[in-house]
């Protein structure tokens, strides 16, 4: 990349106005006011969606998302949203528990579908939390933070893996009982009703999980197709049909759902990620190929949820966000001219901000303004903090340990700016990066991810004014030490208190 980018030639951003608020009057002052209804909360987690891929991110894109971008003009778009890592676990581990996941056993990389439980034993997680205040909360789709498979006597697999590191295709599903319950799944972890896959699309075992069972014995065989992994696999199992069977089960869970019941709805999908697998109702939608049409049945899914909210005349008490767990895989698609990262510099992976800078869409009709955008700085594991604002709860010092309530900047409420001062980046390779205001501090040369690793010739770190420089172009890394010095200082802080929101 050369030369330096405005950010403002490329995003046209609307001015926030603060939410109106409606005053009242109590004929008894002594008499408190009743406590808020508590909203229902849908977050949709895309997988491998870019931030260059909804048309209202990105202008220029190739692929229609009509539905993203009406969830945008009926509520709030972020615009510096960001996931906790370049890649999919980390960024998993970050939502449900509100704390970064470097501080795991997972360091760098992700797991596997046959790998153990990365969040730990007794650790608050979001379903737990709203469980305790009267939600009913369900998990549909891709889980990805392990769990322990049984073995032939019941118990967990003794062939695991450590560390958090996945086992090897060819050893997963060593000793495995694939007929008796699996333990430490989603049920494990606050969710009352769990059906989707074990990890990406692309991992084995190719089966469907309901609860703590598998719905099929996958007793066929998977060869190496593609991205695709070689694993046992149900017979009827199939790629394509794996989108519009999660869809179809959210729309079951919501049309399930009686009025003034807080429920809480994490659904993470296996889409875009590899393999690319489009349904045929969506083929040729997009001007972007197979990838295109697939990113376009992503936003069908968005419109699916959109419409069943709207049935049950639910969409009013319902926050619905829809978000990505890292960038696109993609760099460009040269022969449609699409950049799913665009205008942002990296991919998946990638320390750059294409690695993790997010599409962050919110719609609550009840609290947020329509069609507002909001250029905050904030992390996916906020969620966290900001489940708790919702509910009125505090949390306690072992939990949420980097999360903030970003309900201010959801509903444009009048708070001090920012709503958190900084921000942890990390990258498939284990590289750090540190986001305060304009300035972002990246601890080492090259991408840290598949993007290359830089020359020994370059500095041995890498400085970015992300308001004049968004594109990551110039290295001010020599520039100014002492922003580098104060940067650095405050990452190691963070380190060595174990976290980095105040307690």
């Amino acid at each position: 990349m050369s030369g330096t980018l405005n950010r403002r030639t490329f995003l046209k951003t609307v001015g926030l106005s603060a939410a109106a608020l409606a005053a009242t009057r109590w004929l008894h002052a002594a008499e408190p006011p009743p406590a808020a209804p508590k909203p229902n909360i849908v977050f949709i987690l895309a997988d491998d969606l870019g931030f260059g891929d909804p048309q209202c991110d990105n202008p220029a894109s190739k692929i229609p998302t009509p539905n993203i971008d009406r969830l945008a003009t009926q509520g709030v778009r972020f615009s510096d949203a960001h996931s906790g890592s370049a890649v999919c676990t980390p960024t998993r581990y970050g939502v449900l528990t509100g704390r970064y996941c470097w501080r795991s056993a997972l360091k760098r990389g992700v797991l596997g579908g046959f790998s153990p439980p990365l969040i730990e034993k007794g650790r608050l997680t979001v379903p737990a939390l709203l469980k305790q205040h009267g939600y009913a909360t369900a998990c549909l789709g891709k889980w990805h933070l392990g769990m322990d498979w049984p073995g032939s006597d019941g118990k967990p697999d003794s062939g695991g893996s450590e560390g958090g590191k996945a086992k090897t295709e060819r050893n997963g599903e060593a000793g495995i009982d694939f007929s008796k319950p699996i333990r430490s799944g989603p049920t494990a972890y606050g969710f009352d009703y769990y059906f989707g896959i074990s990890a990406s699309l692309d991992m084995p075992p190719y089966v469907f999980i309901e609860n703590d069972r598998t719905v099929c014995l996958p007793t066929a065989r998977q060869e190496k197709w593609g991205a695709v992994r070689q694993g046992p696999k149900a017979p009827d199992f199939k790629f394509e049909d794996v989108l519009p069977t999660l869809t179809k089960k959210a729309v079951e869970f919501l049309s399930a759902q009686t009025p003034g019941k807080p429920f809480f709805l994490y659904f993470p999908l296996n889409a875009p990620h590899t393999p690319v697998v489009p349904s045929d109702f969506v083929k040729g939608k997009s001007h972007a190929g197979e990838y295109g049409d697939f990113v376009y049945e992503v936003d069908w899914t968005l419109g699916e949820v959109m419409k069943a909210l709207d049935e049950k005349k639910l969409a009013e008490s319902t926050l619905l966000i829809l978000t990505s767990d890292n960038g696109s895989t993609l760099l460009e698609l040269k022969e449609y001219g699409h950049r799913p990262n665009a205008p942002y510099r990296g991919r998946k992976s990638d320390i750059w901000d294409g690695g993790h800078r997010e599409p962050f869409v919110a719609r609550w009709p009840a609290r947020i303004k329509a069609g507002t955008v909001c250029d905050e700085t904030i992390w996916l594991g906020d969620l966290m903090a900001t489940c708790a604002a919702l509910v009125g709860a505090g949390l306690p010092p072992d939990a949420g340990e980097d999360s903030y309530n970003i309900l201010p900047a959801l509903t444009g409420e009048p708070h001090a700016r920012p709503v958190r001062p900084a921000v942890v980046h990390h990258s498939i390779d284990g590289m750090f990066a540190i986001r305060e205001g304009k300035w972002k501090l990246v601890l080492g040369r090259g991408s840290g991810g598949w993007d290359g690793k830089g020359s020994p010739s370059d500095p041995e770190g890498q400085l970015y004014d992300m308001e004049k420089d968004f594109a990551e172009a110039e290295n001010l890394y020599a520039k100014h030490p002492e922003i580098v010095q104060r940067l650095a200082a405050l990452l190691e802080k963070y380190k060595t208190d174990g976290r980095s929101r105040p307690k």
